[in-house]
């Protein structure tokens, strides 16, 4: 089993300023190696019968790969001697992330799934550099020893636990300081331990995420958001309006992004805090958490244009949908169903399941009936008496869609409406 464990590093004026220095040397490394495979990308992506004759013929060279340019770094080192004050271990991980960056453009991930053309970095945009190997005894009391840079004091907030041991440290600059993010192996906990728990009604709860309540589970808990961006967006208003009345560059307007920055950061802790302690209290709450299947990148996509038979542009309602996005932005939907949920449950032997989200919003919870509602209708009124909030009667239905109940829907012969839905369990 492998965790990450973060602590806040205290190093002194000289180990700042190496660290610095590294980064810095590591950027332009990065820049220079990047694209020398941009080049030779360019000059042989397609085959010789497919290039035009007009074109200029490069001198045929071995193309860049991971292997030949970690051989490039001993050249380096003989050609620039200041590069030999960095780590070999992290100069190998700065050309292990040229081409995971490059790979994962041309390649896909695992999945298949492409990424976008890597970006250069430009100054502070490269704020990461990582030991593949460190001492299992790194820690010694109050301060951890890591290669070069010697033993840095840092605040040690909790302990490492028993069995497990440290197999990689990555030291990141963010506003507020600098930290070191330890890698932690114990081979005798498989990662994804098997959990064999039978949902029934009594050991399981229905969740319903959203933005008026971020949690409205099926027992009639109603956990609302505290709204971290929104509450803080007026300040960062102003230092953002500050900024933009300082020349760029100035003393003045990197202070003022330090400021944006750090609070950014502020609004990110507290967001990620807060959805910890509410998967705590969720996975103390019941043995099966069931939740629904959401995709919120569609949810926060933008509006399909709208044009009139001239080819004229007409409202979509784009403008009120930029606020509703800001909203999901603001709640952390997604990383709190997809990472911290599941994260937290797996710790205390809980299970998290995902069930189809279609029509958990649209029928009833007590009779299963179909009562259509609009995004606007926040109250459900069903012919059968049940009366209660949207977001309630969704978390009580996804716990009945959890435990074995299906909503199916069939249309009428000859006729593209829906008919009411026959619910059977």
């Amino acid at each position: 089993m492998k965790l990450a464990y973060q602590y806040k590093l205290l190093p002194t004026h000289e180990q700042r300023c190496r660290m610095e220095r590294w980064l810095d040397m590591l950027r332009h490394q990065y820049n220079y190696l990047l694209a020398d495979r941009f080049d030779w990308y360019e000059m042989n992506r397609c085959h010789i019968n497919a290039c035009p004759l007009v074109c200029s013929i490069a001198e045929p060279r071995e193309q860049p790969e991971y292997y030949g340019q970690k051989r490039s770094l001993v050249a380096l080192k003989a050609e620039r001697e200041w590069y030999q004050d960095i780590h070999a271990d992290v100069l190998q991980d700065m050309v292990k992330r040229v081409d995971l960056a490059f790979s994962r453009f041309i390649k896909g991930d695992s999945s298949g799934k492409r990424s976008g053309k890597p970006r250069f970095k430009g100054k502070n945009r490269y704020r990461t550099f990582a030991y593949q190997r460190v001492k299992p005894a790194c820690i010694l009391g109050n301060r951890i020893e890591l290669p070069k840079l010697l033993k840095i004091k840092f605040i040690q907030h909790r302990p490492v636990p028993d069995g497990f041991t440290i197999k990689r440290a990555i030291v990141t600059f963010k506003s507020d300081g600098w930290y070191v993010t330890l890698t932690l192996l114990d081979v005798s906990v498989p990662d994804n331990p098997a959990i064999d728990i039978e949902p029934t009604e009594a050991n399981s709860i229905g969740v319903d995420v959203g933005l008026e309540y971020f949690a409205a589970c099926s027992d009639g808990t109603m956990v609302k958001p505290p709204k971290f961006y929104r509450q803080s967006e007026e300040k960062l208003a102003k230092l953002q309006s500050k900024r933009e009345h300082r020349k760029k560059g100035s003393t003045a307007y990197r202070k003022l992004n330090h400021r944006i920055a750090k609070l950014h950061q502020k609004i990110a802790r507290g967001r990620k805090q807060w959805h910890f302690e509410l998967a705590g209290e969720l996975v103390d709450r019941a043995e099966v958490i069931f939740v629904e299947n959401l995709k919120v990148s569609n949810l926060a996509k933008r509006n399909q244009p709208k044009q009139d038979k001239e080819g004229k542009f007409l409202p979509n309602g784009q403008s009120a949908k930029s606020g509703l996005n800001k909203s999901f932005a603001d709640a952390g939907i997604a990383g709190f169903l997809n990472e911290i949920l599941p994260y937290k449950a797996a710790r205390a032997g809980r299970l998290v399941v995902k069930v189809n989200p279609a029509g958990t919003s649209q029928h009833c919870a007590m009779c299963l009936n179909k009562v259509p509602k609009e995004l606007s209708d926040r109250w459900h009124d069903c012919a059968c008496g049940a009366s209660m909030p949207r977001d309630l009667n969704s978390g009580i239905l996804i716990k009945k869609v959890g435990l074995g109940v299906r909503l199916t829907q069939k249309r009428e012969s000859g006729n593209s409406r829906r008919r009411s839905p026959r619910c059977t369990s």
